[in-house]
């Protein structure tokens, strides 16, 4: 008969001291499990805080049920297992299963490599379409977050197409400097929405029509004519408010992207007799940036 000397501290008890058998400690050990209680719950009702007489007193002894904790990824594992073993590859398997290529080669890394059954040019055709799918699921998601976007806008009332206007001129007009005297009103821009925009802004201060004047400014190497039709028929008006086209020269060790069809330059619009209207437009911008620093004030004006 094993007897266990239990005395406060000697690491078989801690809370009480006596002598006890091993056969009646592993009775009670066993009673207990079966009752459902943890192992912590054991050693506390026995004080018996060692691991290893422990690991004894339940040895052999199952432990219930509801200490048992299911691996969540147990069901991911053998689904993997199950389509390598049909053929699958891991990026296959990745698709289906939408876990990590990691996991898969951990997982299946003992089955048999499937056959190849494609050539390598069948299976870089196979690579391009699907990347080419991907790319068209990205420009449909690209669209529907624009779409949305602008149904955001719905109307412009005049006060908000005025303070448009003034961040607009800012960020693509002529400005003044004092060692470079430029109190005009000039505003260059290659996107037709910002000229619009712009044009809609002059319109909303009353700018006469007469007193706009306007001309193109484009590499050489460009269809010069396309660009010009483009923008007489974008402005509208009188033909006889175009000036002389300006043309930037190419040079030939920079590679341009700015070509193709869609490339027609920049239009330039310049407004006579403004000296007066580009020191409102100036001022008008001083009053946005004091009026953002209150609401924020990080902004130094």
């Amino acid at each position: 008969m094993t007897e266990i000397q239990r005395r406060p501290g000697d690491g078989t008890g801690g809370l009480r001291s006596g002598t006890a058998t091993f056969e009646n400690l592993r009775e009670q050990a066993i009673a207990l499990r079966r009752e459902g209680l943890s192992r912590r719950d054991i050693r506390d009702r026995l004080a018996v805080h060692n691991n290893d007489i422990l690991n004894r007193l339940l040895e052999g002894e199952p432990p219930p049920e509801w200490t048992k904790r299911p691996n969540a990824k147990d069901d991911l594992r053998a689904r993997a297992r199950d389509l390598r073993l049909q053929g699958m590859t891991y990026d296959q398997i990745q698709l289906e299963l939408g876990c990590s290529k990691s996991s898969i080669s951990l997982w299946v890394r003992d089955l048999p490599k499937p056959e190849r059954r494609r050539s390598t040019e069948e299976a870089s055709a196979v690579a391009k379409r699907g990347w080419e799918r991907t790319l068209e699921l990205r420009d449909a998601e690209r669209r529907q977050i624009k779409e949305q976007a602008a149904a955001e806008i719905e109307t412009l009332s005049d006060r908000e197409l005025f303070l448009l206007g003034v961040g607009l001129y800012w960020a693509e007009g002529s400005k003044d400097k004092p060692y470079d005297r430029r109190e005009r009103t000039i505003f260059v821009s290659s996107d037709p929405g910002m000229v619009g925009v712009y044009l809609a802004w002059l319109h909303r201060l009353r700018v006469e029509e007469e007193r706009l004047r306007f001309h193109v400014m484009i590499h050489e190497s460009a269809d010069v004519t396309a660009a010009e039709e483009f923008w007489r028929d974008f402005v509208g008006g009188d033909p006889a408010r175009f000036h002389k086209t300006t043309l930037k020269r190419h040079k030939p060790t920079t590679q341009r992207k700015n070509t193709g069809e869609g490339y027609r330059g920049c239009l330039v619009v310049r407004v006579l007799k403004s000296a007066d209207l580009y020191r409102r437009i100036e001022g008008w911008w001083c009053g946005i940036v004091g009026a953002a620093a209150h609401h924020d004030p990080r902004i130094r004006t």
